[in-house]
């Protein structure tokens, strides 16, 4: 058996076919890559049955990720985060299960860690030295980490108000750290003179084809931790999209294979509606969405006004029968709190928004209470301290309660 399954890259809007043992960015014609496997090949030599004897990480399912000499895989012990049910926030929702994939467990606090890992490792087997990305936080932190224990020199951008905590990883991880007085599209404008000037591997979001192999390990983990069944909803907090993209991917990988059956689960995009090209987009029943103009939202990471795969996270919607839909940021964060409360974790801003989203698609009906669904909580809500505000009383010495 071969370590990886890899066949090509392919470009999903015109068709075309390119090398996986290369360098590549963005096909010709504009549109991300998406990473093709011999599945075909795959499902002749590999069952799911062999899983049961692999380390708990996402490189369990290495056949169906593109490093191909495992000696090039760069880790930090990222993936399989717990499926967590939440029976007393389900009760609430009236929702009689509801699943929480959390990952706020796995190396630098974010689910931004597995496409670090992919993304990073098939960078280092394909001879890259240094690569450059914006980004809202998160990723930039993951990245510039998994660049520090690969040895490539990573330069993140990212807005000046992201954060205080991930402008704190990237520079510890040694990465040249840059802010910009704009949002993550005007760092994406000031990746691309220094990509195009230095010859720097861009690894913004879907510019390289790897991040979203990492990513799609969630869907992965998702139908083996539910025995190969199929949730009924899963729901995703969407910015740049690639984690909701990956996850239709996988479950498609998955389906061809013959491990899963029936329809796949409805996916949900989740955007905040102070920037919500996405759900606008759904809602216009479009293939693309426009820029949106003037985006604020607490939830940092799904402050994206343009997505450049845009296209990919509506045909994912569109084509599971799904919906797009915009919460407030009061309502994130009465969610928030709501989840430490009933069930004991402290999630993210963007983690709240897909919770906030499954209880409005709840009490519209379109989420029926039989249904099986799964929220992706996609960091923790450590790394936003200033998304809550406490006020406790001072107690003297010697003073009681």
């Amino acid at each position: 058996m071969s370590y990886s399954y890899l066949s090509h890259l392919e470009c999903p809007q015109c068709g075309e076919h390119y090398s996986a043992e290369v360098v590549r960015q963005l096909c010709t014609c504009g549109s991300p890559l998406l990473v093709r496997y011999d599945l075909e090949r795959l499902k002749t030599e590999w069952v799911k049955e062999e899983l049961s004897n692999r380390n708990p990480d996402l490189w369990r399912y290495h056949e169906l990720l593109p490093v191909v000499e495992k000696e090039h895989v760069v880790t930090l012990g990222e993936g399989m985060t717990p499926l967590l049910a939440l029976p007393r926030l389900g009760e609430d929702y009236g929702i009689s299960t509801l699943l929480m994939k959390d990952e706020s467990l796995v190396p630098s606090g974010s689910f931004k860690a597995r496409g670090a890992a992919v993304g990073v490792s098939k960078a280092k087997e394909l001879g890259v030295t240094g690569l450059a990305m914006p980004t809202n936080g998160n990723a930039g932190a993951a990245w510039a980490l998994y660049s520090a224990r690969a040895g490539i020199e990573a330069t993140i951008v990212m807005p000046q108000d992201a954060p205080k905590i991930t402008r704190s990883e990237v520079a510890l991880a040694g990465a040249k750290l840059y802010l910009v007085n704009g949002l993550i599209s005007d760092a994406g404008a000031i990746v691309a003179r220094e990509v195009a000037d230095k010859g720097l591997y861009d690894a913004s979001t879907l510019k390289e084809p790897y991040r979203i192999e990492g990513k799609k390990t969630m869907g992965l983990e998702i139908a083996e931790q539910l025995g190969w069944e199929m949730p009924d909803v899963i729901l995703y907090p969407t910015g740049g999209g690639v984690g909701l993209i990956g996850i239709y991917k996988a479950l498609q990988e998955l389906q061809e294979l013959g491990w899963v059956q029936g329809p796949l689960p409805r996916l949900v995009a989740v955007q905040a509606d102070g920037c919500a090209p996405i759900v606008k987009a759904w809602e216009e029943k479009a293939e693309r969405s426009q820029f949106w103009p003037d985006s604020v939202t607490a939830a940092f990471g799904i402050n994206v006004p343009k997505a450049l795969g845009d296209f990919l996270v509506l045909k994912a919607v569109y084509e599971t029968d799904g919906v797009a839909i915009a919460v407030s940021d009061a309502e994130m964060s009465t969610e928030q709190e709501k989840i430490a409360r009933l069930e004991g974790s402290f999630i993210c801003p963007e983690g709240a928004a897909a919770f906030a989203a499954a209880r409005k698609l709840a009490q519209s009906g379109w989420i029926q209470p039989e249904d099986r669904v799964v929220v992706l909580n996609t960091g923790a809500g450590i790394k936003y301290p200033d998304s809550v505000q406490t006020d406790p009383p001072l107690l003297e010495i010697g003073e009681f309660i």
